[in-house]
């Protein structure tokens, strides 16, 4: 049997059918990513490959407002500039990346609500996402002062093109549901009471097929994704770059203060 005791911000329940839900569970916080959970996000998929009760895995977030509303500013001001810390969350934000992508389960996303920062990113490197249609993301990296590091250049491109990455990445303009859809970016999105019944439907389908066949298509898919690891690795380690300028400083200040920020790049 697996111990998934070790996570704190991730609730687990096995059904009989072989499918592990798994519910990202800070909803006092949106659900948002501190350093535990990031960590866990980080991990959680290892666990998922050795359980043998585990087929197929679908991962929503608490409550109904949010799949998971970004970082916690305070992680953020906790890097301070600091090379063993930026060196850490760099590595783990590689590790959500590759693990769920080197897991041969699918894995589906039931987007109930806001998605942004690191929960997007485990929403978008799913195998199948199911969105809340009213709900809306935002990749977010560039408002906050920082490159888009975290997933998008390893798998934007392929899911809606150059054209509209390039677009909402550079702008982090917001997306809802229909509109996520509509541009390839999401599976399917449906009206928010039918995000977690579909994403179990699915997932039930998948539980009782060929497993074999299922991990090997997955495997096949994913060489897309392996093929663009080197643009990946390129833009994360940018994004930690951008840890060590101002403008960092003055996104999170605005996050905080509601309003748009004024970068000190930008006015030099």
């Amino acid at each position: 049997m697996t111990d998934y005791g070790k996570f704190q911000h991730l609730q687990f329940e096995h059904t009989d059918s072989g499918i592990l839900n798994i519910t990202i569970n800070r909803p006092e916080r949106l659900n948002a990513t501190d350093e535990r959970l990031h960590w866990e996000l980080s991990r959680v998929w290892l666990d998922v490959a050795d359980d043998p009760k585990a087929k197929v895995a679908v991962i929503t977030g608490a409550g109904d407002k949010a799949f998971s509303a970004g970082g916690d500013l305070e992680m953020i001001e906790g890097y301070n500039r600091d090379a063993e810390k930026i060196t850490q969350v760099m590595r783990e934000a590689a590790d959500i990346v590759y693990n769920m992508v080197n897991l041969e389960k699918p894995i589906i996303s039931a987007i109930n609500g806001t998605a942004v920062g690191a929960g997007l990113a485990v929403a978008m490197m799913a195998d199948i996402s199911i969105m809340n249609e009213n709900a809306r993301l935002t990749d977010g990296h560039t408002r906050l002062g920082v490159g888009a590091g975290d997933h998008s250049a390893i798998i934007w491109p392929l899911l809606c093109g150059m054209a509209k990455a390039k677009y909402y990445l550079l702008t982090c303009d917001f997306i809802d549901g229909r509109e996520a859809e509509r541009i390839g970016l999401v599976s399917m999105a449906v009206p928010p009471e039918e995000v977690r019944p579909r994403a179990q439907k699915v997932a039930e389908k998948l539980a009782a097929g060929p497993q074999h066949a299922l991990r090997f298509t997955k495997r096949s898919l994913n060489q897309w994704l392996r093929l663009a690891g080197p643009t990946f690795d390129y833009s994360l380690a940018a994004e930690m770059l951008c840890f060590f300028h101002d403008d960092v400083d003055e996104g999170v200040k605005a996050i905080r203060e509601k309003r748009e920020p004024e970068f000190p790049s930008a006015k030099r």
